[in-house]
């Protein structure tokens, strides 16, 4: 047997290890669970065909490889926490205007361990240097155009970052970099997601989550993190939806505290409707399926996270594919740092979450951000949630700064993170002014 086949052997070999996973899981969940068995097992041959020519192991020292090298992730700040109201921890870190570069904790790689054996590239020194180069010149841009527009660093903003479904607050690590140092900034993982604790309500069964939740879940975090002084909210995806609850329960609070707020790739509703690049026909059954597949499959997170886990780096395409708008054109680095962050998030957790999706709708709560100064950002290649729904975003906030990427995916700020950065930048300055003359004006 030549190499090649040897190593197309391998690759089949591990679809076939994914499909007996996936199929055991659906022996236990279903039909249901047997449904999405039969999908993921066939997406996982397939991905082993395109593979044929790279066996695992050398697809799994690529990986550590690149886990090893990039530092994407270890940026931390003064760690907090905010009590939601079902007495779950909601994990959170400060970073304090004059902060450095930080370093990662010991072990860590955005949330996850370090290689139990202990391998790293050989490249992780320069990879390193390069980053809090780029880092620290960025920072010198940005702190002279912000500090020429805030003056003092009590007249800033606190800018507060929520992160999307199934991410954690790693995912703005590129402008976390960014304005490192410059400005307060607060970033919090969503309950279940992260650091932060699961669900109480969840565990317990005694409440679902809805957006509405998340929504109480960030004013706690501000009335922890944020206790006075003007506000600018950034959500990306689920997190900007958090950010529309937050001013349709407590119109009030955003009113009196919120200068200027970031809405990147989210949707103010009609998720139900959102093709995924799938066919119309597979649209409506992938809607009316889902929820149940992962309802059933969530009941049964052992074995699915063992097949998960066994599937990882066959799924990397998948999850290319949903994440960026042109995934041959990505840093590997970056690509894996996505996988890793969806990674770690437990089936049961995408399970619980996914029936909020469908009922969203905060279209009218949006007008409580009108008057302040807004930026609406989405890639033209979103499938998650298309960038036709941030349009409608902007069409009820008049005064936006919308901004569609072209050939950008989903997670538009790591595939698109340079120009991410510059519109967040130029939002905090435009809010900062805006504050400065509310401020003066009052006096």
């Amino acid at each position: 047997m030549t190499e090649g086949n040897e190593a197309a052997a391998r690759a089949v070999e591990a679809a076939a290890d994914a499909a007996g996973n996936w199929a055991k899981a659906g022996r236990h969940a279903g039909i249901a669970g047997a449904a999405i068995g039969v999908v993921a097992a066939g997406a996982a041959a397939g991905v082993a065909i395109e593979r044929m020519t790279v066996g695992r192991g050398m697809r799994r020292k690529a990986r550590l490889a690149l886990d090893a090298a990039g530092p994407y992730g270890t940026l931390r700040g003064t760690p907090g926490s905010a009590i939601a109201e079902d007495g779950t921890e909601l994990y959170y870190e400060v970073d304090e205007p004059g902060a450095a570069p930080g370093r990662p904790e010991k072990g860590e790689r955005a949330g996850q361990d370090a290689p139990a054996d202990g391998s790293r590239a050989d490249a992780r020194g320069n990879n390193a240097t390069k980053a809090a180069r780029a880092v620290q010149e960025a920072q010198g841009a940005f702190r002279k155009r912000l500090l020429a527009v805030l003056g003092r660093r009590a007249a800033a903003p606190t800018v507060v970052f929520s992160h999307g479904y199934c991410l954690s607050q790693d995912s703005w690590h590129f402008q976390r970099a960014a304005l490192r140092g410059t400005v307060r900034t607060v970033h919090w993982d969503q309950r279940s997601h992260g650091r932060s604790a699961r669900g109480h309500g969840q565990i317990e069964g005694t409440e679902p989550v809805t957006i509405d939740l998340l929504g109480r879940d960030l004013k706690a975090v501000l009335d922890a993190a944020v206790p006075e002084g003007p506000i600018v909210l950034v959500g990306h995806s689920m997190g900007g939806m958090t950010v529309m609850a937050l001013a349709d329960q407590f119109p009030e609070f955003v009113a009196e505290r919120v200068v200027g707020v970031a809405l990147i790739g989210t949707s103010a509703g009609h998720l139900s409707e959102v093709a995924f690049g799938l066919p119309s026909l597979g649209v409506k059954a992938f809607h009316r399926l889902a929820p149940g597949v992962l309802k059933a499959l969530g009941a049964q997170s052992e074995i699915v996270e063992r097949g998960r886990r066994a599937t990882a780096d066959l799924f990397a395409g998948v999850i290319k594919r949903y994440s960026f708008g042109t995934p041959k054109d990505v840093d590997p680095g970056v690509a894996r740092f996505a996988e890793r962050l969806i990674e770690a998030t437990p089936i049961d957790v995408v399970a619980e979450f996914y029936p909020a999706f469908a009922v969203h709708d905060k279209t009218e709560a949006l007008v409580a951000y009108d008057k302040v100064p807004s930026l609406v950002l989405a890639g033209e290649k979103d499938l998650i949630t298309p960038a036709d729904h941030s349009r409608t975003i902007a069409e009820v906030l008049t005064g936006a700064e919308l901004v569609c990427v072209p050939d950008a995916g989903h997670l538009v700020m790591l595939e698109r993170r340079e120009l991410v950065n510059e519109q967040l930048v130029s939002l905090v300055e435009r809010a900062g002014a805006a504050a400065r003359g509310s401020r003066s004006a009052r006096a």
